[in-house]
């Protein structure tokens, strides 16, 4: 596992822009990562009078009683904070329209690698580009996939669970799967709460351990790229037409065919077991080797 040099160093705007658009959240609030002894966790962060907080704990009251009080921003500021190492922030994907520019799926446990490579696998096999980050801790991962305009996040989960099921990662019946979650982990706002969040990558502490950032996963120990700024400029987010696509494939149950191809003279499926196939021609591949990991 190999330490990078922080990404906080000599951030020019340009840079600043192309993690905002990538990771692109709610602007209007953004999670703080918090510990005190043993217990740690995220809350949203606020704004907020401390001499009339102190007054309101001096009259028995709590944080979540507290009301005068409302969200801070996340900002560039915030961001480069977290890229220093100052503070470890987590972003809401969930817009307030129930879109989002992104989806991840958390991979934890011990068989995180062979289920997130297979879930590449089969999201190359369906055009869709996607990407492994390591995890703060170093034993789970994250698979990002961006999009190119915000997407309902109904049809963007029906999607990735869909290929997740295929893949042979995720069944409601394993209880032992590395998978955890999507992020969105919901379909709609409820209206009470802003839906779960997810740690921004590249917080120094553990980016300097090779962990928190992106890894090659053609390598047989998942290096990390040496130069995340140039990995992330040449990200390719997935066209909205094409998540459409699978999403009406899914809708339409036609996820059946077994194919590896097409016959060049009759353009008809060719069949072979081990590779499923929609019938407007999106590919799942579940089962399929995956690329330098095993």
């Amino acid at each position: 596992m190999t330490a990078l040099n922080p990404l906080g160093a000599a951030l020019s705007d340009s840079k600043l822009n192309l993690i905002s658009s990538l990771f692109n959240s709610r602007k209007d609030v953004f999670a703080i990562h918090w510990q005190k002894g043993k217990k740690s966790g995220y809350m949203p962060a606020y704004r907020f009078d401390p001499y009339r907080y102190k007054m309101h704990r001096m009259k028995g009251g709590t944080f979540n009683q507290y009301t005068d009080k409302t969200y801070l921003p996340l900002t560039d500021e915030e961001i480069k904070k977290h890229l220093r190492g100052e503070q470890l922030i987590g972003i809401y994907p969930l817009l307030k329209n129930n879109t989002s520019f992104f989806i991840a799926a958390d991979f934890d446990g011990e068989s995180w690698i062979v289920e997130a490579l297979k879930f590449l696998q089969i999201c190359k096999v369906n055009s869709i580009p996607a990407y492994l980050e390591r995890s703060r801790s170093g034993n789970g991962g994250h698979v990002w996939i961006f999009f190119e305009q915000a997407y309902e996040a109904v049809k963007s989960r029906k999607v990735m669970k869909t290929l997740l099921e295929e893949s042979g990662v995720f069944s409601v019946f394993d209880k032992q799967s590395s998978f955890d979650r999507l992020f969105p982990n919901q379909d709609y706002l409820s209206g009470k709460g802003l839906g779960n969040l997810i740690a921004l990558p590249f917080h120094k502490p553990a980016l300097l351990k090779g962990n928190s950032c992106f890894v090659n996963p053609e390598t047989e120990s998942l290096e990390a790229y040496q130069d995340q700024w140039a990995f992330l400029s040449a990200v390719e987010r997935v066209p909205v037409k094409h998540l459409d696509a699978l999403y009406d494939a899914m809708e339409a149950g036609a996820g059946t065919g077994v194919v590896t191809g097409t016959n060049a003279s009759t353009g008809a499926a060719i069949p072979k077991a081990g590779q499923v196939a929609f019938r407007q021609g999106l590919v799942f591949a579940p089962g399929a080797g995956c690329p330098g990991g095993s």
